[in-house]
């Protein structure tokens, strides 16, 4: 099959809005002699040949024209107006443009190129990434959108990825030097960023020969060859470039900057000149549906110790220490509770936890080199593992029947209307699911064989099933229906990803080129893979369309993003004839079809919220209330194309009608009453705006008030201690009287018959004493059908659905707890 590609709005707007930046540059492109070639000329003896050499044209533009030229790209695109060009410390022009996880910022930036060579001849490009797996991700992008481009602008892009492993790669770096045509280099930056003196480079080999003088390139350096090119410079994921990146990217010696990211930091935006957050990607139907399944233990008995080790902290001021899972008893409702807590070598985990069970776990050695942590009794334990949680590999069974059981229902649903189903499974280590015995033969996984036997658990009631879609399930064997994407070692066995010290996410090769590679049969039905094992380094290296599940076998880590981990999934759906299924197609069914189902790894509160907060902290640019400077300037269209300017006369017009009416309350901030009335249809506003409505009420859906959830996204610590300030009786004469009364220290003796004592226990015991069984709780939500501020604000932009319960008490067997031992110590 063939992935097919739309124009659409909001990508040609994102490109646009690069291009109308520069409004008044004259096209051109220049052209350099960089030196002549003695060569062989036959007959006529010996000549030299002239080296040419194409470049981006500079700026014919002023730096107040192009300011100009971003104020009314922002007034445009509703954004806060800048009031000055924002450059970096080298004098470089920055543009940047968010746009949220799935909605094609490769395809928006791929755009922004041929409509830059098309309006101003601009024709050298670098896109800049962070990680081997982005690089491959748009090297794979550039190729299936190919034959798109040259429908829309008769040429293609030639790209290439700079990798001084390749023999080819001189030549093509020649190649984006001589010609005039749209030339594209992919890079990481760990390929350049290094130290270059005396030849001691942090970047590696590749980093070393940029900055060499290359006898393949007639004593020339790679780096002096694309600087001379005055490169546009195209930043994807800037959030993940540390400061000594950024500043080496002045190297180059680009023309100017384009910045892409869902997740800008904040303080690095520069003159944003697009957004499509969150909220606008959702309720304009570009992203999937969210429905989450949180899982999580109800209750425990507190008479098995549990160890996650979390991470090991490394410090240059102190020696390592470790943040540690554990179970201990809290006083109160909520019986035992899981906390992490950052311990040192000599820390006693029973002394702190006050259970019975952490007897003899004193830290002997917390080990930076091995990321393992050993106690005195002998236990030791690695980063990312558990020890003792009896129940672990239940909920991890769970875990794959309910994302099986997800996968089953939505394949049922999309089977008849050509669309292939996949679910993704993130694991820790590939040890669980791609084992070898001692003689280097595969051998069944604890992942494997617990897929197998719910699989087939699950389809045992294909009676219940329409006849074609039991054909399908008939066609391939358990085995082959499920797979594996991992990095392969010398010897082709599967291994864990490797990581970058310092770097989210893998940078091997070998898992991205199989995954890369497969991203189009995979979406076949005549393809049997339908579920996909991948370590989960890997999970920035998987875009393909067709994920409806996404489940996480492993312990939350909160060093990533709720967003990062489900951004995997959030792609509209194509069918097997690699038709987008969008909106235009699907209508009222367009969330129905497009559902991406999180089986998380944690409770659904606790998912939910983390998503939520996620969401909101990404809204910060969006205004708040409705006030002049948001409504002047502002353009509206209609649906012929019509423009109409608010101007100040007009705003005014607005907030009387507003408060008139309530949509707005005292504080400027959007009612409820607004955003009922828009969903109904019966919004009043000023006579010359009706003809504007739609856009209108979309301008008025980008104010976002945050007030209601600021209360819970600071939440304090509840281990800090509180500070406790006195009332005004703590003076009071009557309240002195009685402290010294009470303040005395009393010793109390108390005196029991033993006898007595021991009837009453035992009948106690026998009328009292109850065993609470473990349940696993499992909670579903989703998001509602349109996204609205007051509900992210508020924590309910996904509603919480049903809750069923499933005993577990058969995890628990030969328990070692001594009772007697626990009552003698109390």
């Amino acid at each position: 099959m063939k992935l097919k590609f739309k124009k659409q709005q909001y990508q040609h707007e994102a490109a646009q809005s690069i291009v109308d930046t520069f409004v008044g540059q004259k096209k051109g492109f220049r052209e350099n002699i960089v030196g002549r070639t003695l060569v062989d000329a036959g007959l006529f003896g010996k000549e030299y040949q002239t080296q040419t050499m194409f470049s981006n044209n500079p700026f014919t533009l002023s730096y107040d024209d192009i300011l100009d030229n971003v104020k009314e790209v922002q007034k445009r695109n509703n954004l806060p107006i800048d009031r000055q060009l924002h450059r970096d410390q080298h004098n470089l022009i920055n543009l940047s443009v968010e746009m949220e996880t799935g909605t094609g910022k490769t395809y928006v930036y791929t755009k922004q190129m041929f409509e830059l060579n098309r309006q101003y001849g601009w024709s050298k490009f670098i896109i800049m990434v962070p990680s081997v797996a982005i690089r491959e991700g748009v090297k794979k992008s550039l190729e299936i959108t190919r034959d798109h481009f040259q429908e829309e602008y008769g040429k293609k892009i030639r790209f290439f990825i700079y990798n001084t492993k390749d023999s080819s790669n001189l030549n093509n770096i020649k190649s984006f030097a001589n010609s005039g045509e749209i030339e594209v280099i992919i890079m990481n930056y760990q390929a350049f960023n290094g130290k270059k003196d005396d030849g001691k480079v942090s970047g590696g080999e590749s980093a070393r020969k940029i900055y060499r003088e290359l006898d393949g390139l007639q004593s020339r350096r790679p780096i002096d060859i694309i600087k001379q090119a005055n490169p546009i410079l195209i930043i994807d994921e800037p959030q993940r470039f540390g400061k000594k990146a950024e500043e080496a990217l002045v190297e180059f010696n680009p023309l100017f900057i384009t910045r892409y990211s869902a997740t800008h930091k904040k303080d690095r935006e520069f003159n944003k000149i697009y957004r499509l957050d969150a909220i606008d990607a959702f309720n304009e139907k570009l992203v999937k549906k969210i429905k989450v399944i949180g899982i999580d233990v109800d209750a425990s008995t507190g008479v098995n110790q549990f160890l996650f080790l979390d991470k090991i902290n490394i410090s240059k001021q102190s020696y390592p220490t470790a943040s540690i899972h554990l179970e201990f008893e809290v006083k109160g409702a909520q019986g035992i509770k899981k906390k992490t807590k950052i311990f040192k070598e000599g820390d006693n985990l029973f002394e702190y936890s006050g259970l019975q069970q952490y007897k003899g776990y004193v830290i002997k050695e917390i080990n930076g080199a091995t990321n393992t942590v050993s106690f005195t009794n002998g236990i030791t334990i690695g980063v990312g593992q558990v020890h003792g949680d009896v129940d672990e590999s239940h909920l991890r069974r769970i875990q794959i029947r309910e994302t099986i059981k997800s996968h089953i229902d939505k394949e049922r649903e999309l089977f008849n209307k050509g669309i292939k189903v996949l679910s993704l499974f993130f694991i820790d280590t590939v040890e669980k699911y791609r084992k070898y015995d001692e003689s280097g033969e595969l051998v069944k996984s604890e992942y494997e064989k617990i897929f197998e036997e719910e699989y087939s658990n699950i389809i045992s009631q294909q009676r219940l099933f329409d006849e074609k879609y039991n054909s399908y399930l008939k066609k391939f064997e358990v085995e082959n229906i499920h797979n594996g994407y991992f990095s392969i070692d010398k010897k082709g066995k599967a291994i864990d990803s490797k990581e970058s010290r310092g770097q989210e996410g893998s940078d091997d090769i070998s898992a991205y080129d199989l995954i890369m590679k497969d991203k189009e049969r995979l979406l076949s039905f005549d393809e049997p893979t339908r579920f996909i094992f991948s370590h989960y380094a890997l999970r920035e290296g998987w875009d393909n369309p067709n994920i409806f599940q996404i489940c996480t076998l492993k312990h939350s880590d909160t060093s990533i993003g709720k967003r990062q981990e489900i951004g995997r999934g959030l792609r509209i759906s194509v069918d097997e004839h690699g038709n987008r299924m969008d909106h235009a197609i699907l209508g009222a069914e367009f969330h129905d079809v497009n559902k991406l189902t999180v089986v998380a790894s944690e409770s659904y509160d606790t998912f939910a919220k983390e998503l939520q907060k996620e969401i909101l902290n990404s809204l910060s640019d969006r205004p708040i209330e409705l006030t002049q400077d948001v409504l002047v300037g502002k353009v509206l269209k209609n649906s012929e194309g019509k423009e109409f300017i608010i101007d100040a006369k007009v705003a005014t017009k607005i907030l009387m009608n507003f408060s008139s009416s309530g949509y707005i309350d005292e504080d400027l901030k959007i009612t409820d009453k607004f955003i009922i009335e828009s969903e109904n249809d019966t919004v009043k506003i000023p006579e010359e705006l009706q003809e504007f409505k739609q856009d209108f009420i979309k301008l008025i859906g980008k104010i976002y008030h945050t007030d209601k959830f600021q209360a819970t996204e600071n939440e304090s610590d509840e281990n800090l201690p509180k500070e406790l300030i006195p009332n005004e009786n703590f003076n009071k004469k009557e309240f002195k009287e009685l402290w010294d009364k009470i303040k005395v220290k009393t010793s109390y003796t108390v005196k029991f018959d033993d006898e007595e004592l021991i009837k009453k226990s035992i009948a106690s015991i026998d009328k009292n004493l109850f065993v609470k069984k473990i349940n696993i709780v499992i909670t579903e939500g989703e998001q509602r059908e349109e996204m609205r501020q007051e509900d992210v604000s508020g924590g309910q932009n996904i509603q919480k659905g049903n809750v069923s319960r499933e005993k577990a008490t058969e995890v628990y067997g030969n328990v070692k707890y001594d009772l007697i031992d626990e009552i003698a110590s109390k």
